[in-house]
């Protein structure tokens, strides 16, 4: 959808809220290709008919290019013309320019050339920082990176410039209880093509247990790594809660086995790969951190809601239990720290559950990937990532919010094609 779309319905949505009849929606709604059946019977759920509607209004800024005009054609339908009529006047209507202030700057401590007289107080119009534009102007390609601040930025000029694994669990063993997680290819084609179009060279896997995990994780920490700028790690799967000295949570094979995060994030720490040392080593986990669910808290009426969901959910958490055997020594001494250069982005706070749709995927995944397209060739990674967290945070009945752990020691920024 339009960025002048969203902006429509977002400035409209008091009025919708108040005046919209939902009734005589649902059916052309499903019948247009806006929601399947299962979306509609959520949204019938949301509560009152006022509650109905503003969850309608979230929900269609997700439903793609489409959605806006479809649902004009739908409310003329219905005899609501007249919010239809709003709604184009909203998206013709500029977005307000930023409002200036004046801000005094005191010069009275500074010395005067008595050759020129100046004003005790200098008035300099400023824009306030919640005023100002929140999407920089992007760069020429290649120029995102300040070279003033070379030393506190990665270098990425190999290309390709790392591999990138991506580990897709799909479909689990009848053993183990856990599900099939309908949804995880739509996630691993999104992956596969944004990591190519960011100059890796991707490694997708597709069902494996927790031992051919381990052997393709292994198998990437050995190899040389010399003529690379960085790694990347992308685990799609059932996840759980386990016990951890660095990095929390676990992730399934599909024989229903754990394998703890941070034994996966060992692998390529200084110690244990030594051609990675002092480079970027990136890990993006889309599983559930644990079981619990958040159903969030309330606040204003008028706090965005940028996301929504827009099918039957599913979550990819299970119970977890210990796995057996000794917790690794520690790790030797090196020249830089030994989980130094590592960013573990998890979907989820830990302990709690990470939602996926089985038409568009997991929400992280989904709102990782439109991040990276947007963002990528003028933001650093912590500054992405931050984007994801707030658009996934304001999604759903049931809420989520992504995390990292990081321990870079300079900006990451992507090398685009």
């Amino acid at each position: 959808m339009e960025e002048a779309q969203r902006r429509a319905l977002r400035r409209g949505r008091a009025r919708l809220v108040a005046a919209l009849r939902v009734a005589p929606l649902w059916d052309p709604l499903e019948e247009r290709g806006l929601f399947t059946r299962p979306m509609v019977e959520e949204l019938q759920s949301a509560g009152s008919r006022g509650e109905q509607a503003r969850q309608l209004v979230i929900d269609l800024e997700t439903r793609g290019k489409q959605a806006f005009p479809v649902f004009l054609s739908i409310l003329r339908d219905t005899g609501q013309g007249d919010l239809a009529d709003m709604l184009l006047e909203e998206r013709d209507r500029p977005p307000a320019p930023p409002q200036l202030r004046p801000v005094e700057l005191d010069l009275g401590g500074e010395k005067r050339n008595k050759s020129a007289t100046f004003p005790e107080r200098l008035s300099v119009p400023v824009q306030a920082e919640s005023e100002r534009p929140r999407t920089p102007p992007a760069p020429a390609p290649g120029s995102a990176v300040d070279e003033r601040n070379h030393d506190l930025v990665y270098e990425l000029k190999a290309d390709p410039c790392g591999r990138c694994l991506i580990l897709n669990n799909v479909n689990f063993s009848r053993d183990s209880g856990l599900s099939t997680r309908d949804g995880s290819d739509v996630d691993c084609k999104k992956l596969e093509k944004r990591f190519e179009a960011l100059r890796f060279d991707v490694l997708p896997r597709r069902d494996l247990t927790a031992q051919a995990m381990v052997r393709e994780l292994q198998k990437l920490a050995r190899q040389d790594h010399g003529a690379s700028d960085c790694c990347v790690v992308v685990i799609l799967s059932h996840g759980c809660q386990t016990s951890h000295i660095q990095f929390p949570g676990g992730v399934y094979g599909t024989d229903g086995k754990p394998i703890p995060i941070e034994k996966i994030v060992n692998y390529f720490d200084g110690s244990n790969c030594p051609s990675l040392r002092g480079k970027p080593k990136l890990f993006f986990i889309q599983a559930c951190g644990g079981e619990q669910r958040d159903r969030g808290f309330l606040v204003d009426r008028d706090s965005p809601g940028d996301e929504a969901p827009g099918g039957p959910l599913e979550s990819d958490a299970t119970p977890f239990q210990a796995p057996s055997g000794n917790v690794d020594e520690p790790d030797a001494v090196a020249s830089l720290p030994t989980p130094g250069d590592i960013l573990v982005s998890y979907s989820t706070f830990p302990g709690f559950v990470s939602w996926r749709e089985a038409s568009s995927g997991s929400w992280y995944v989904e709102t990782l990937d439109g991040v990276l397209e947007r963002y990528a060739r003028s933001e650093d990674l912590l500054s992405m990532l931050l984007r994801v967290a707030n658009a996934v945070s304001a999604r759903g009945r049931y809420k989520q919010i992504p995390g990292c752990f990081n321990f870079l020691r300079k900006k990451f920024f992507f090398a685009c094609k």
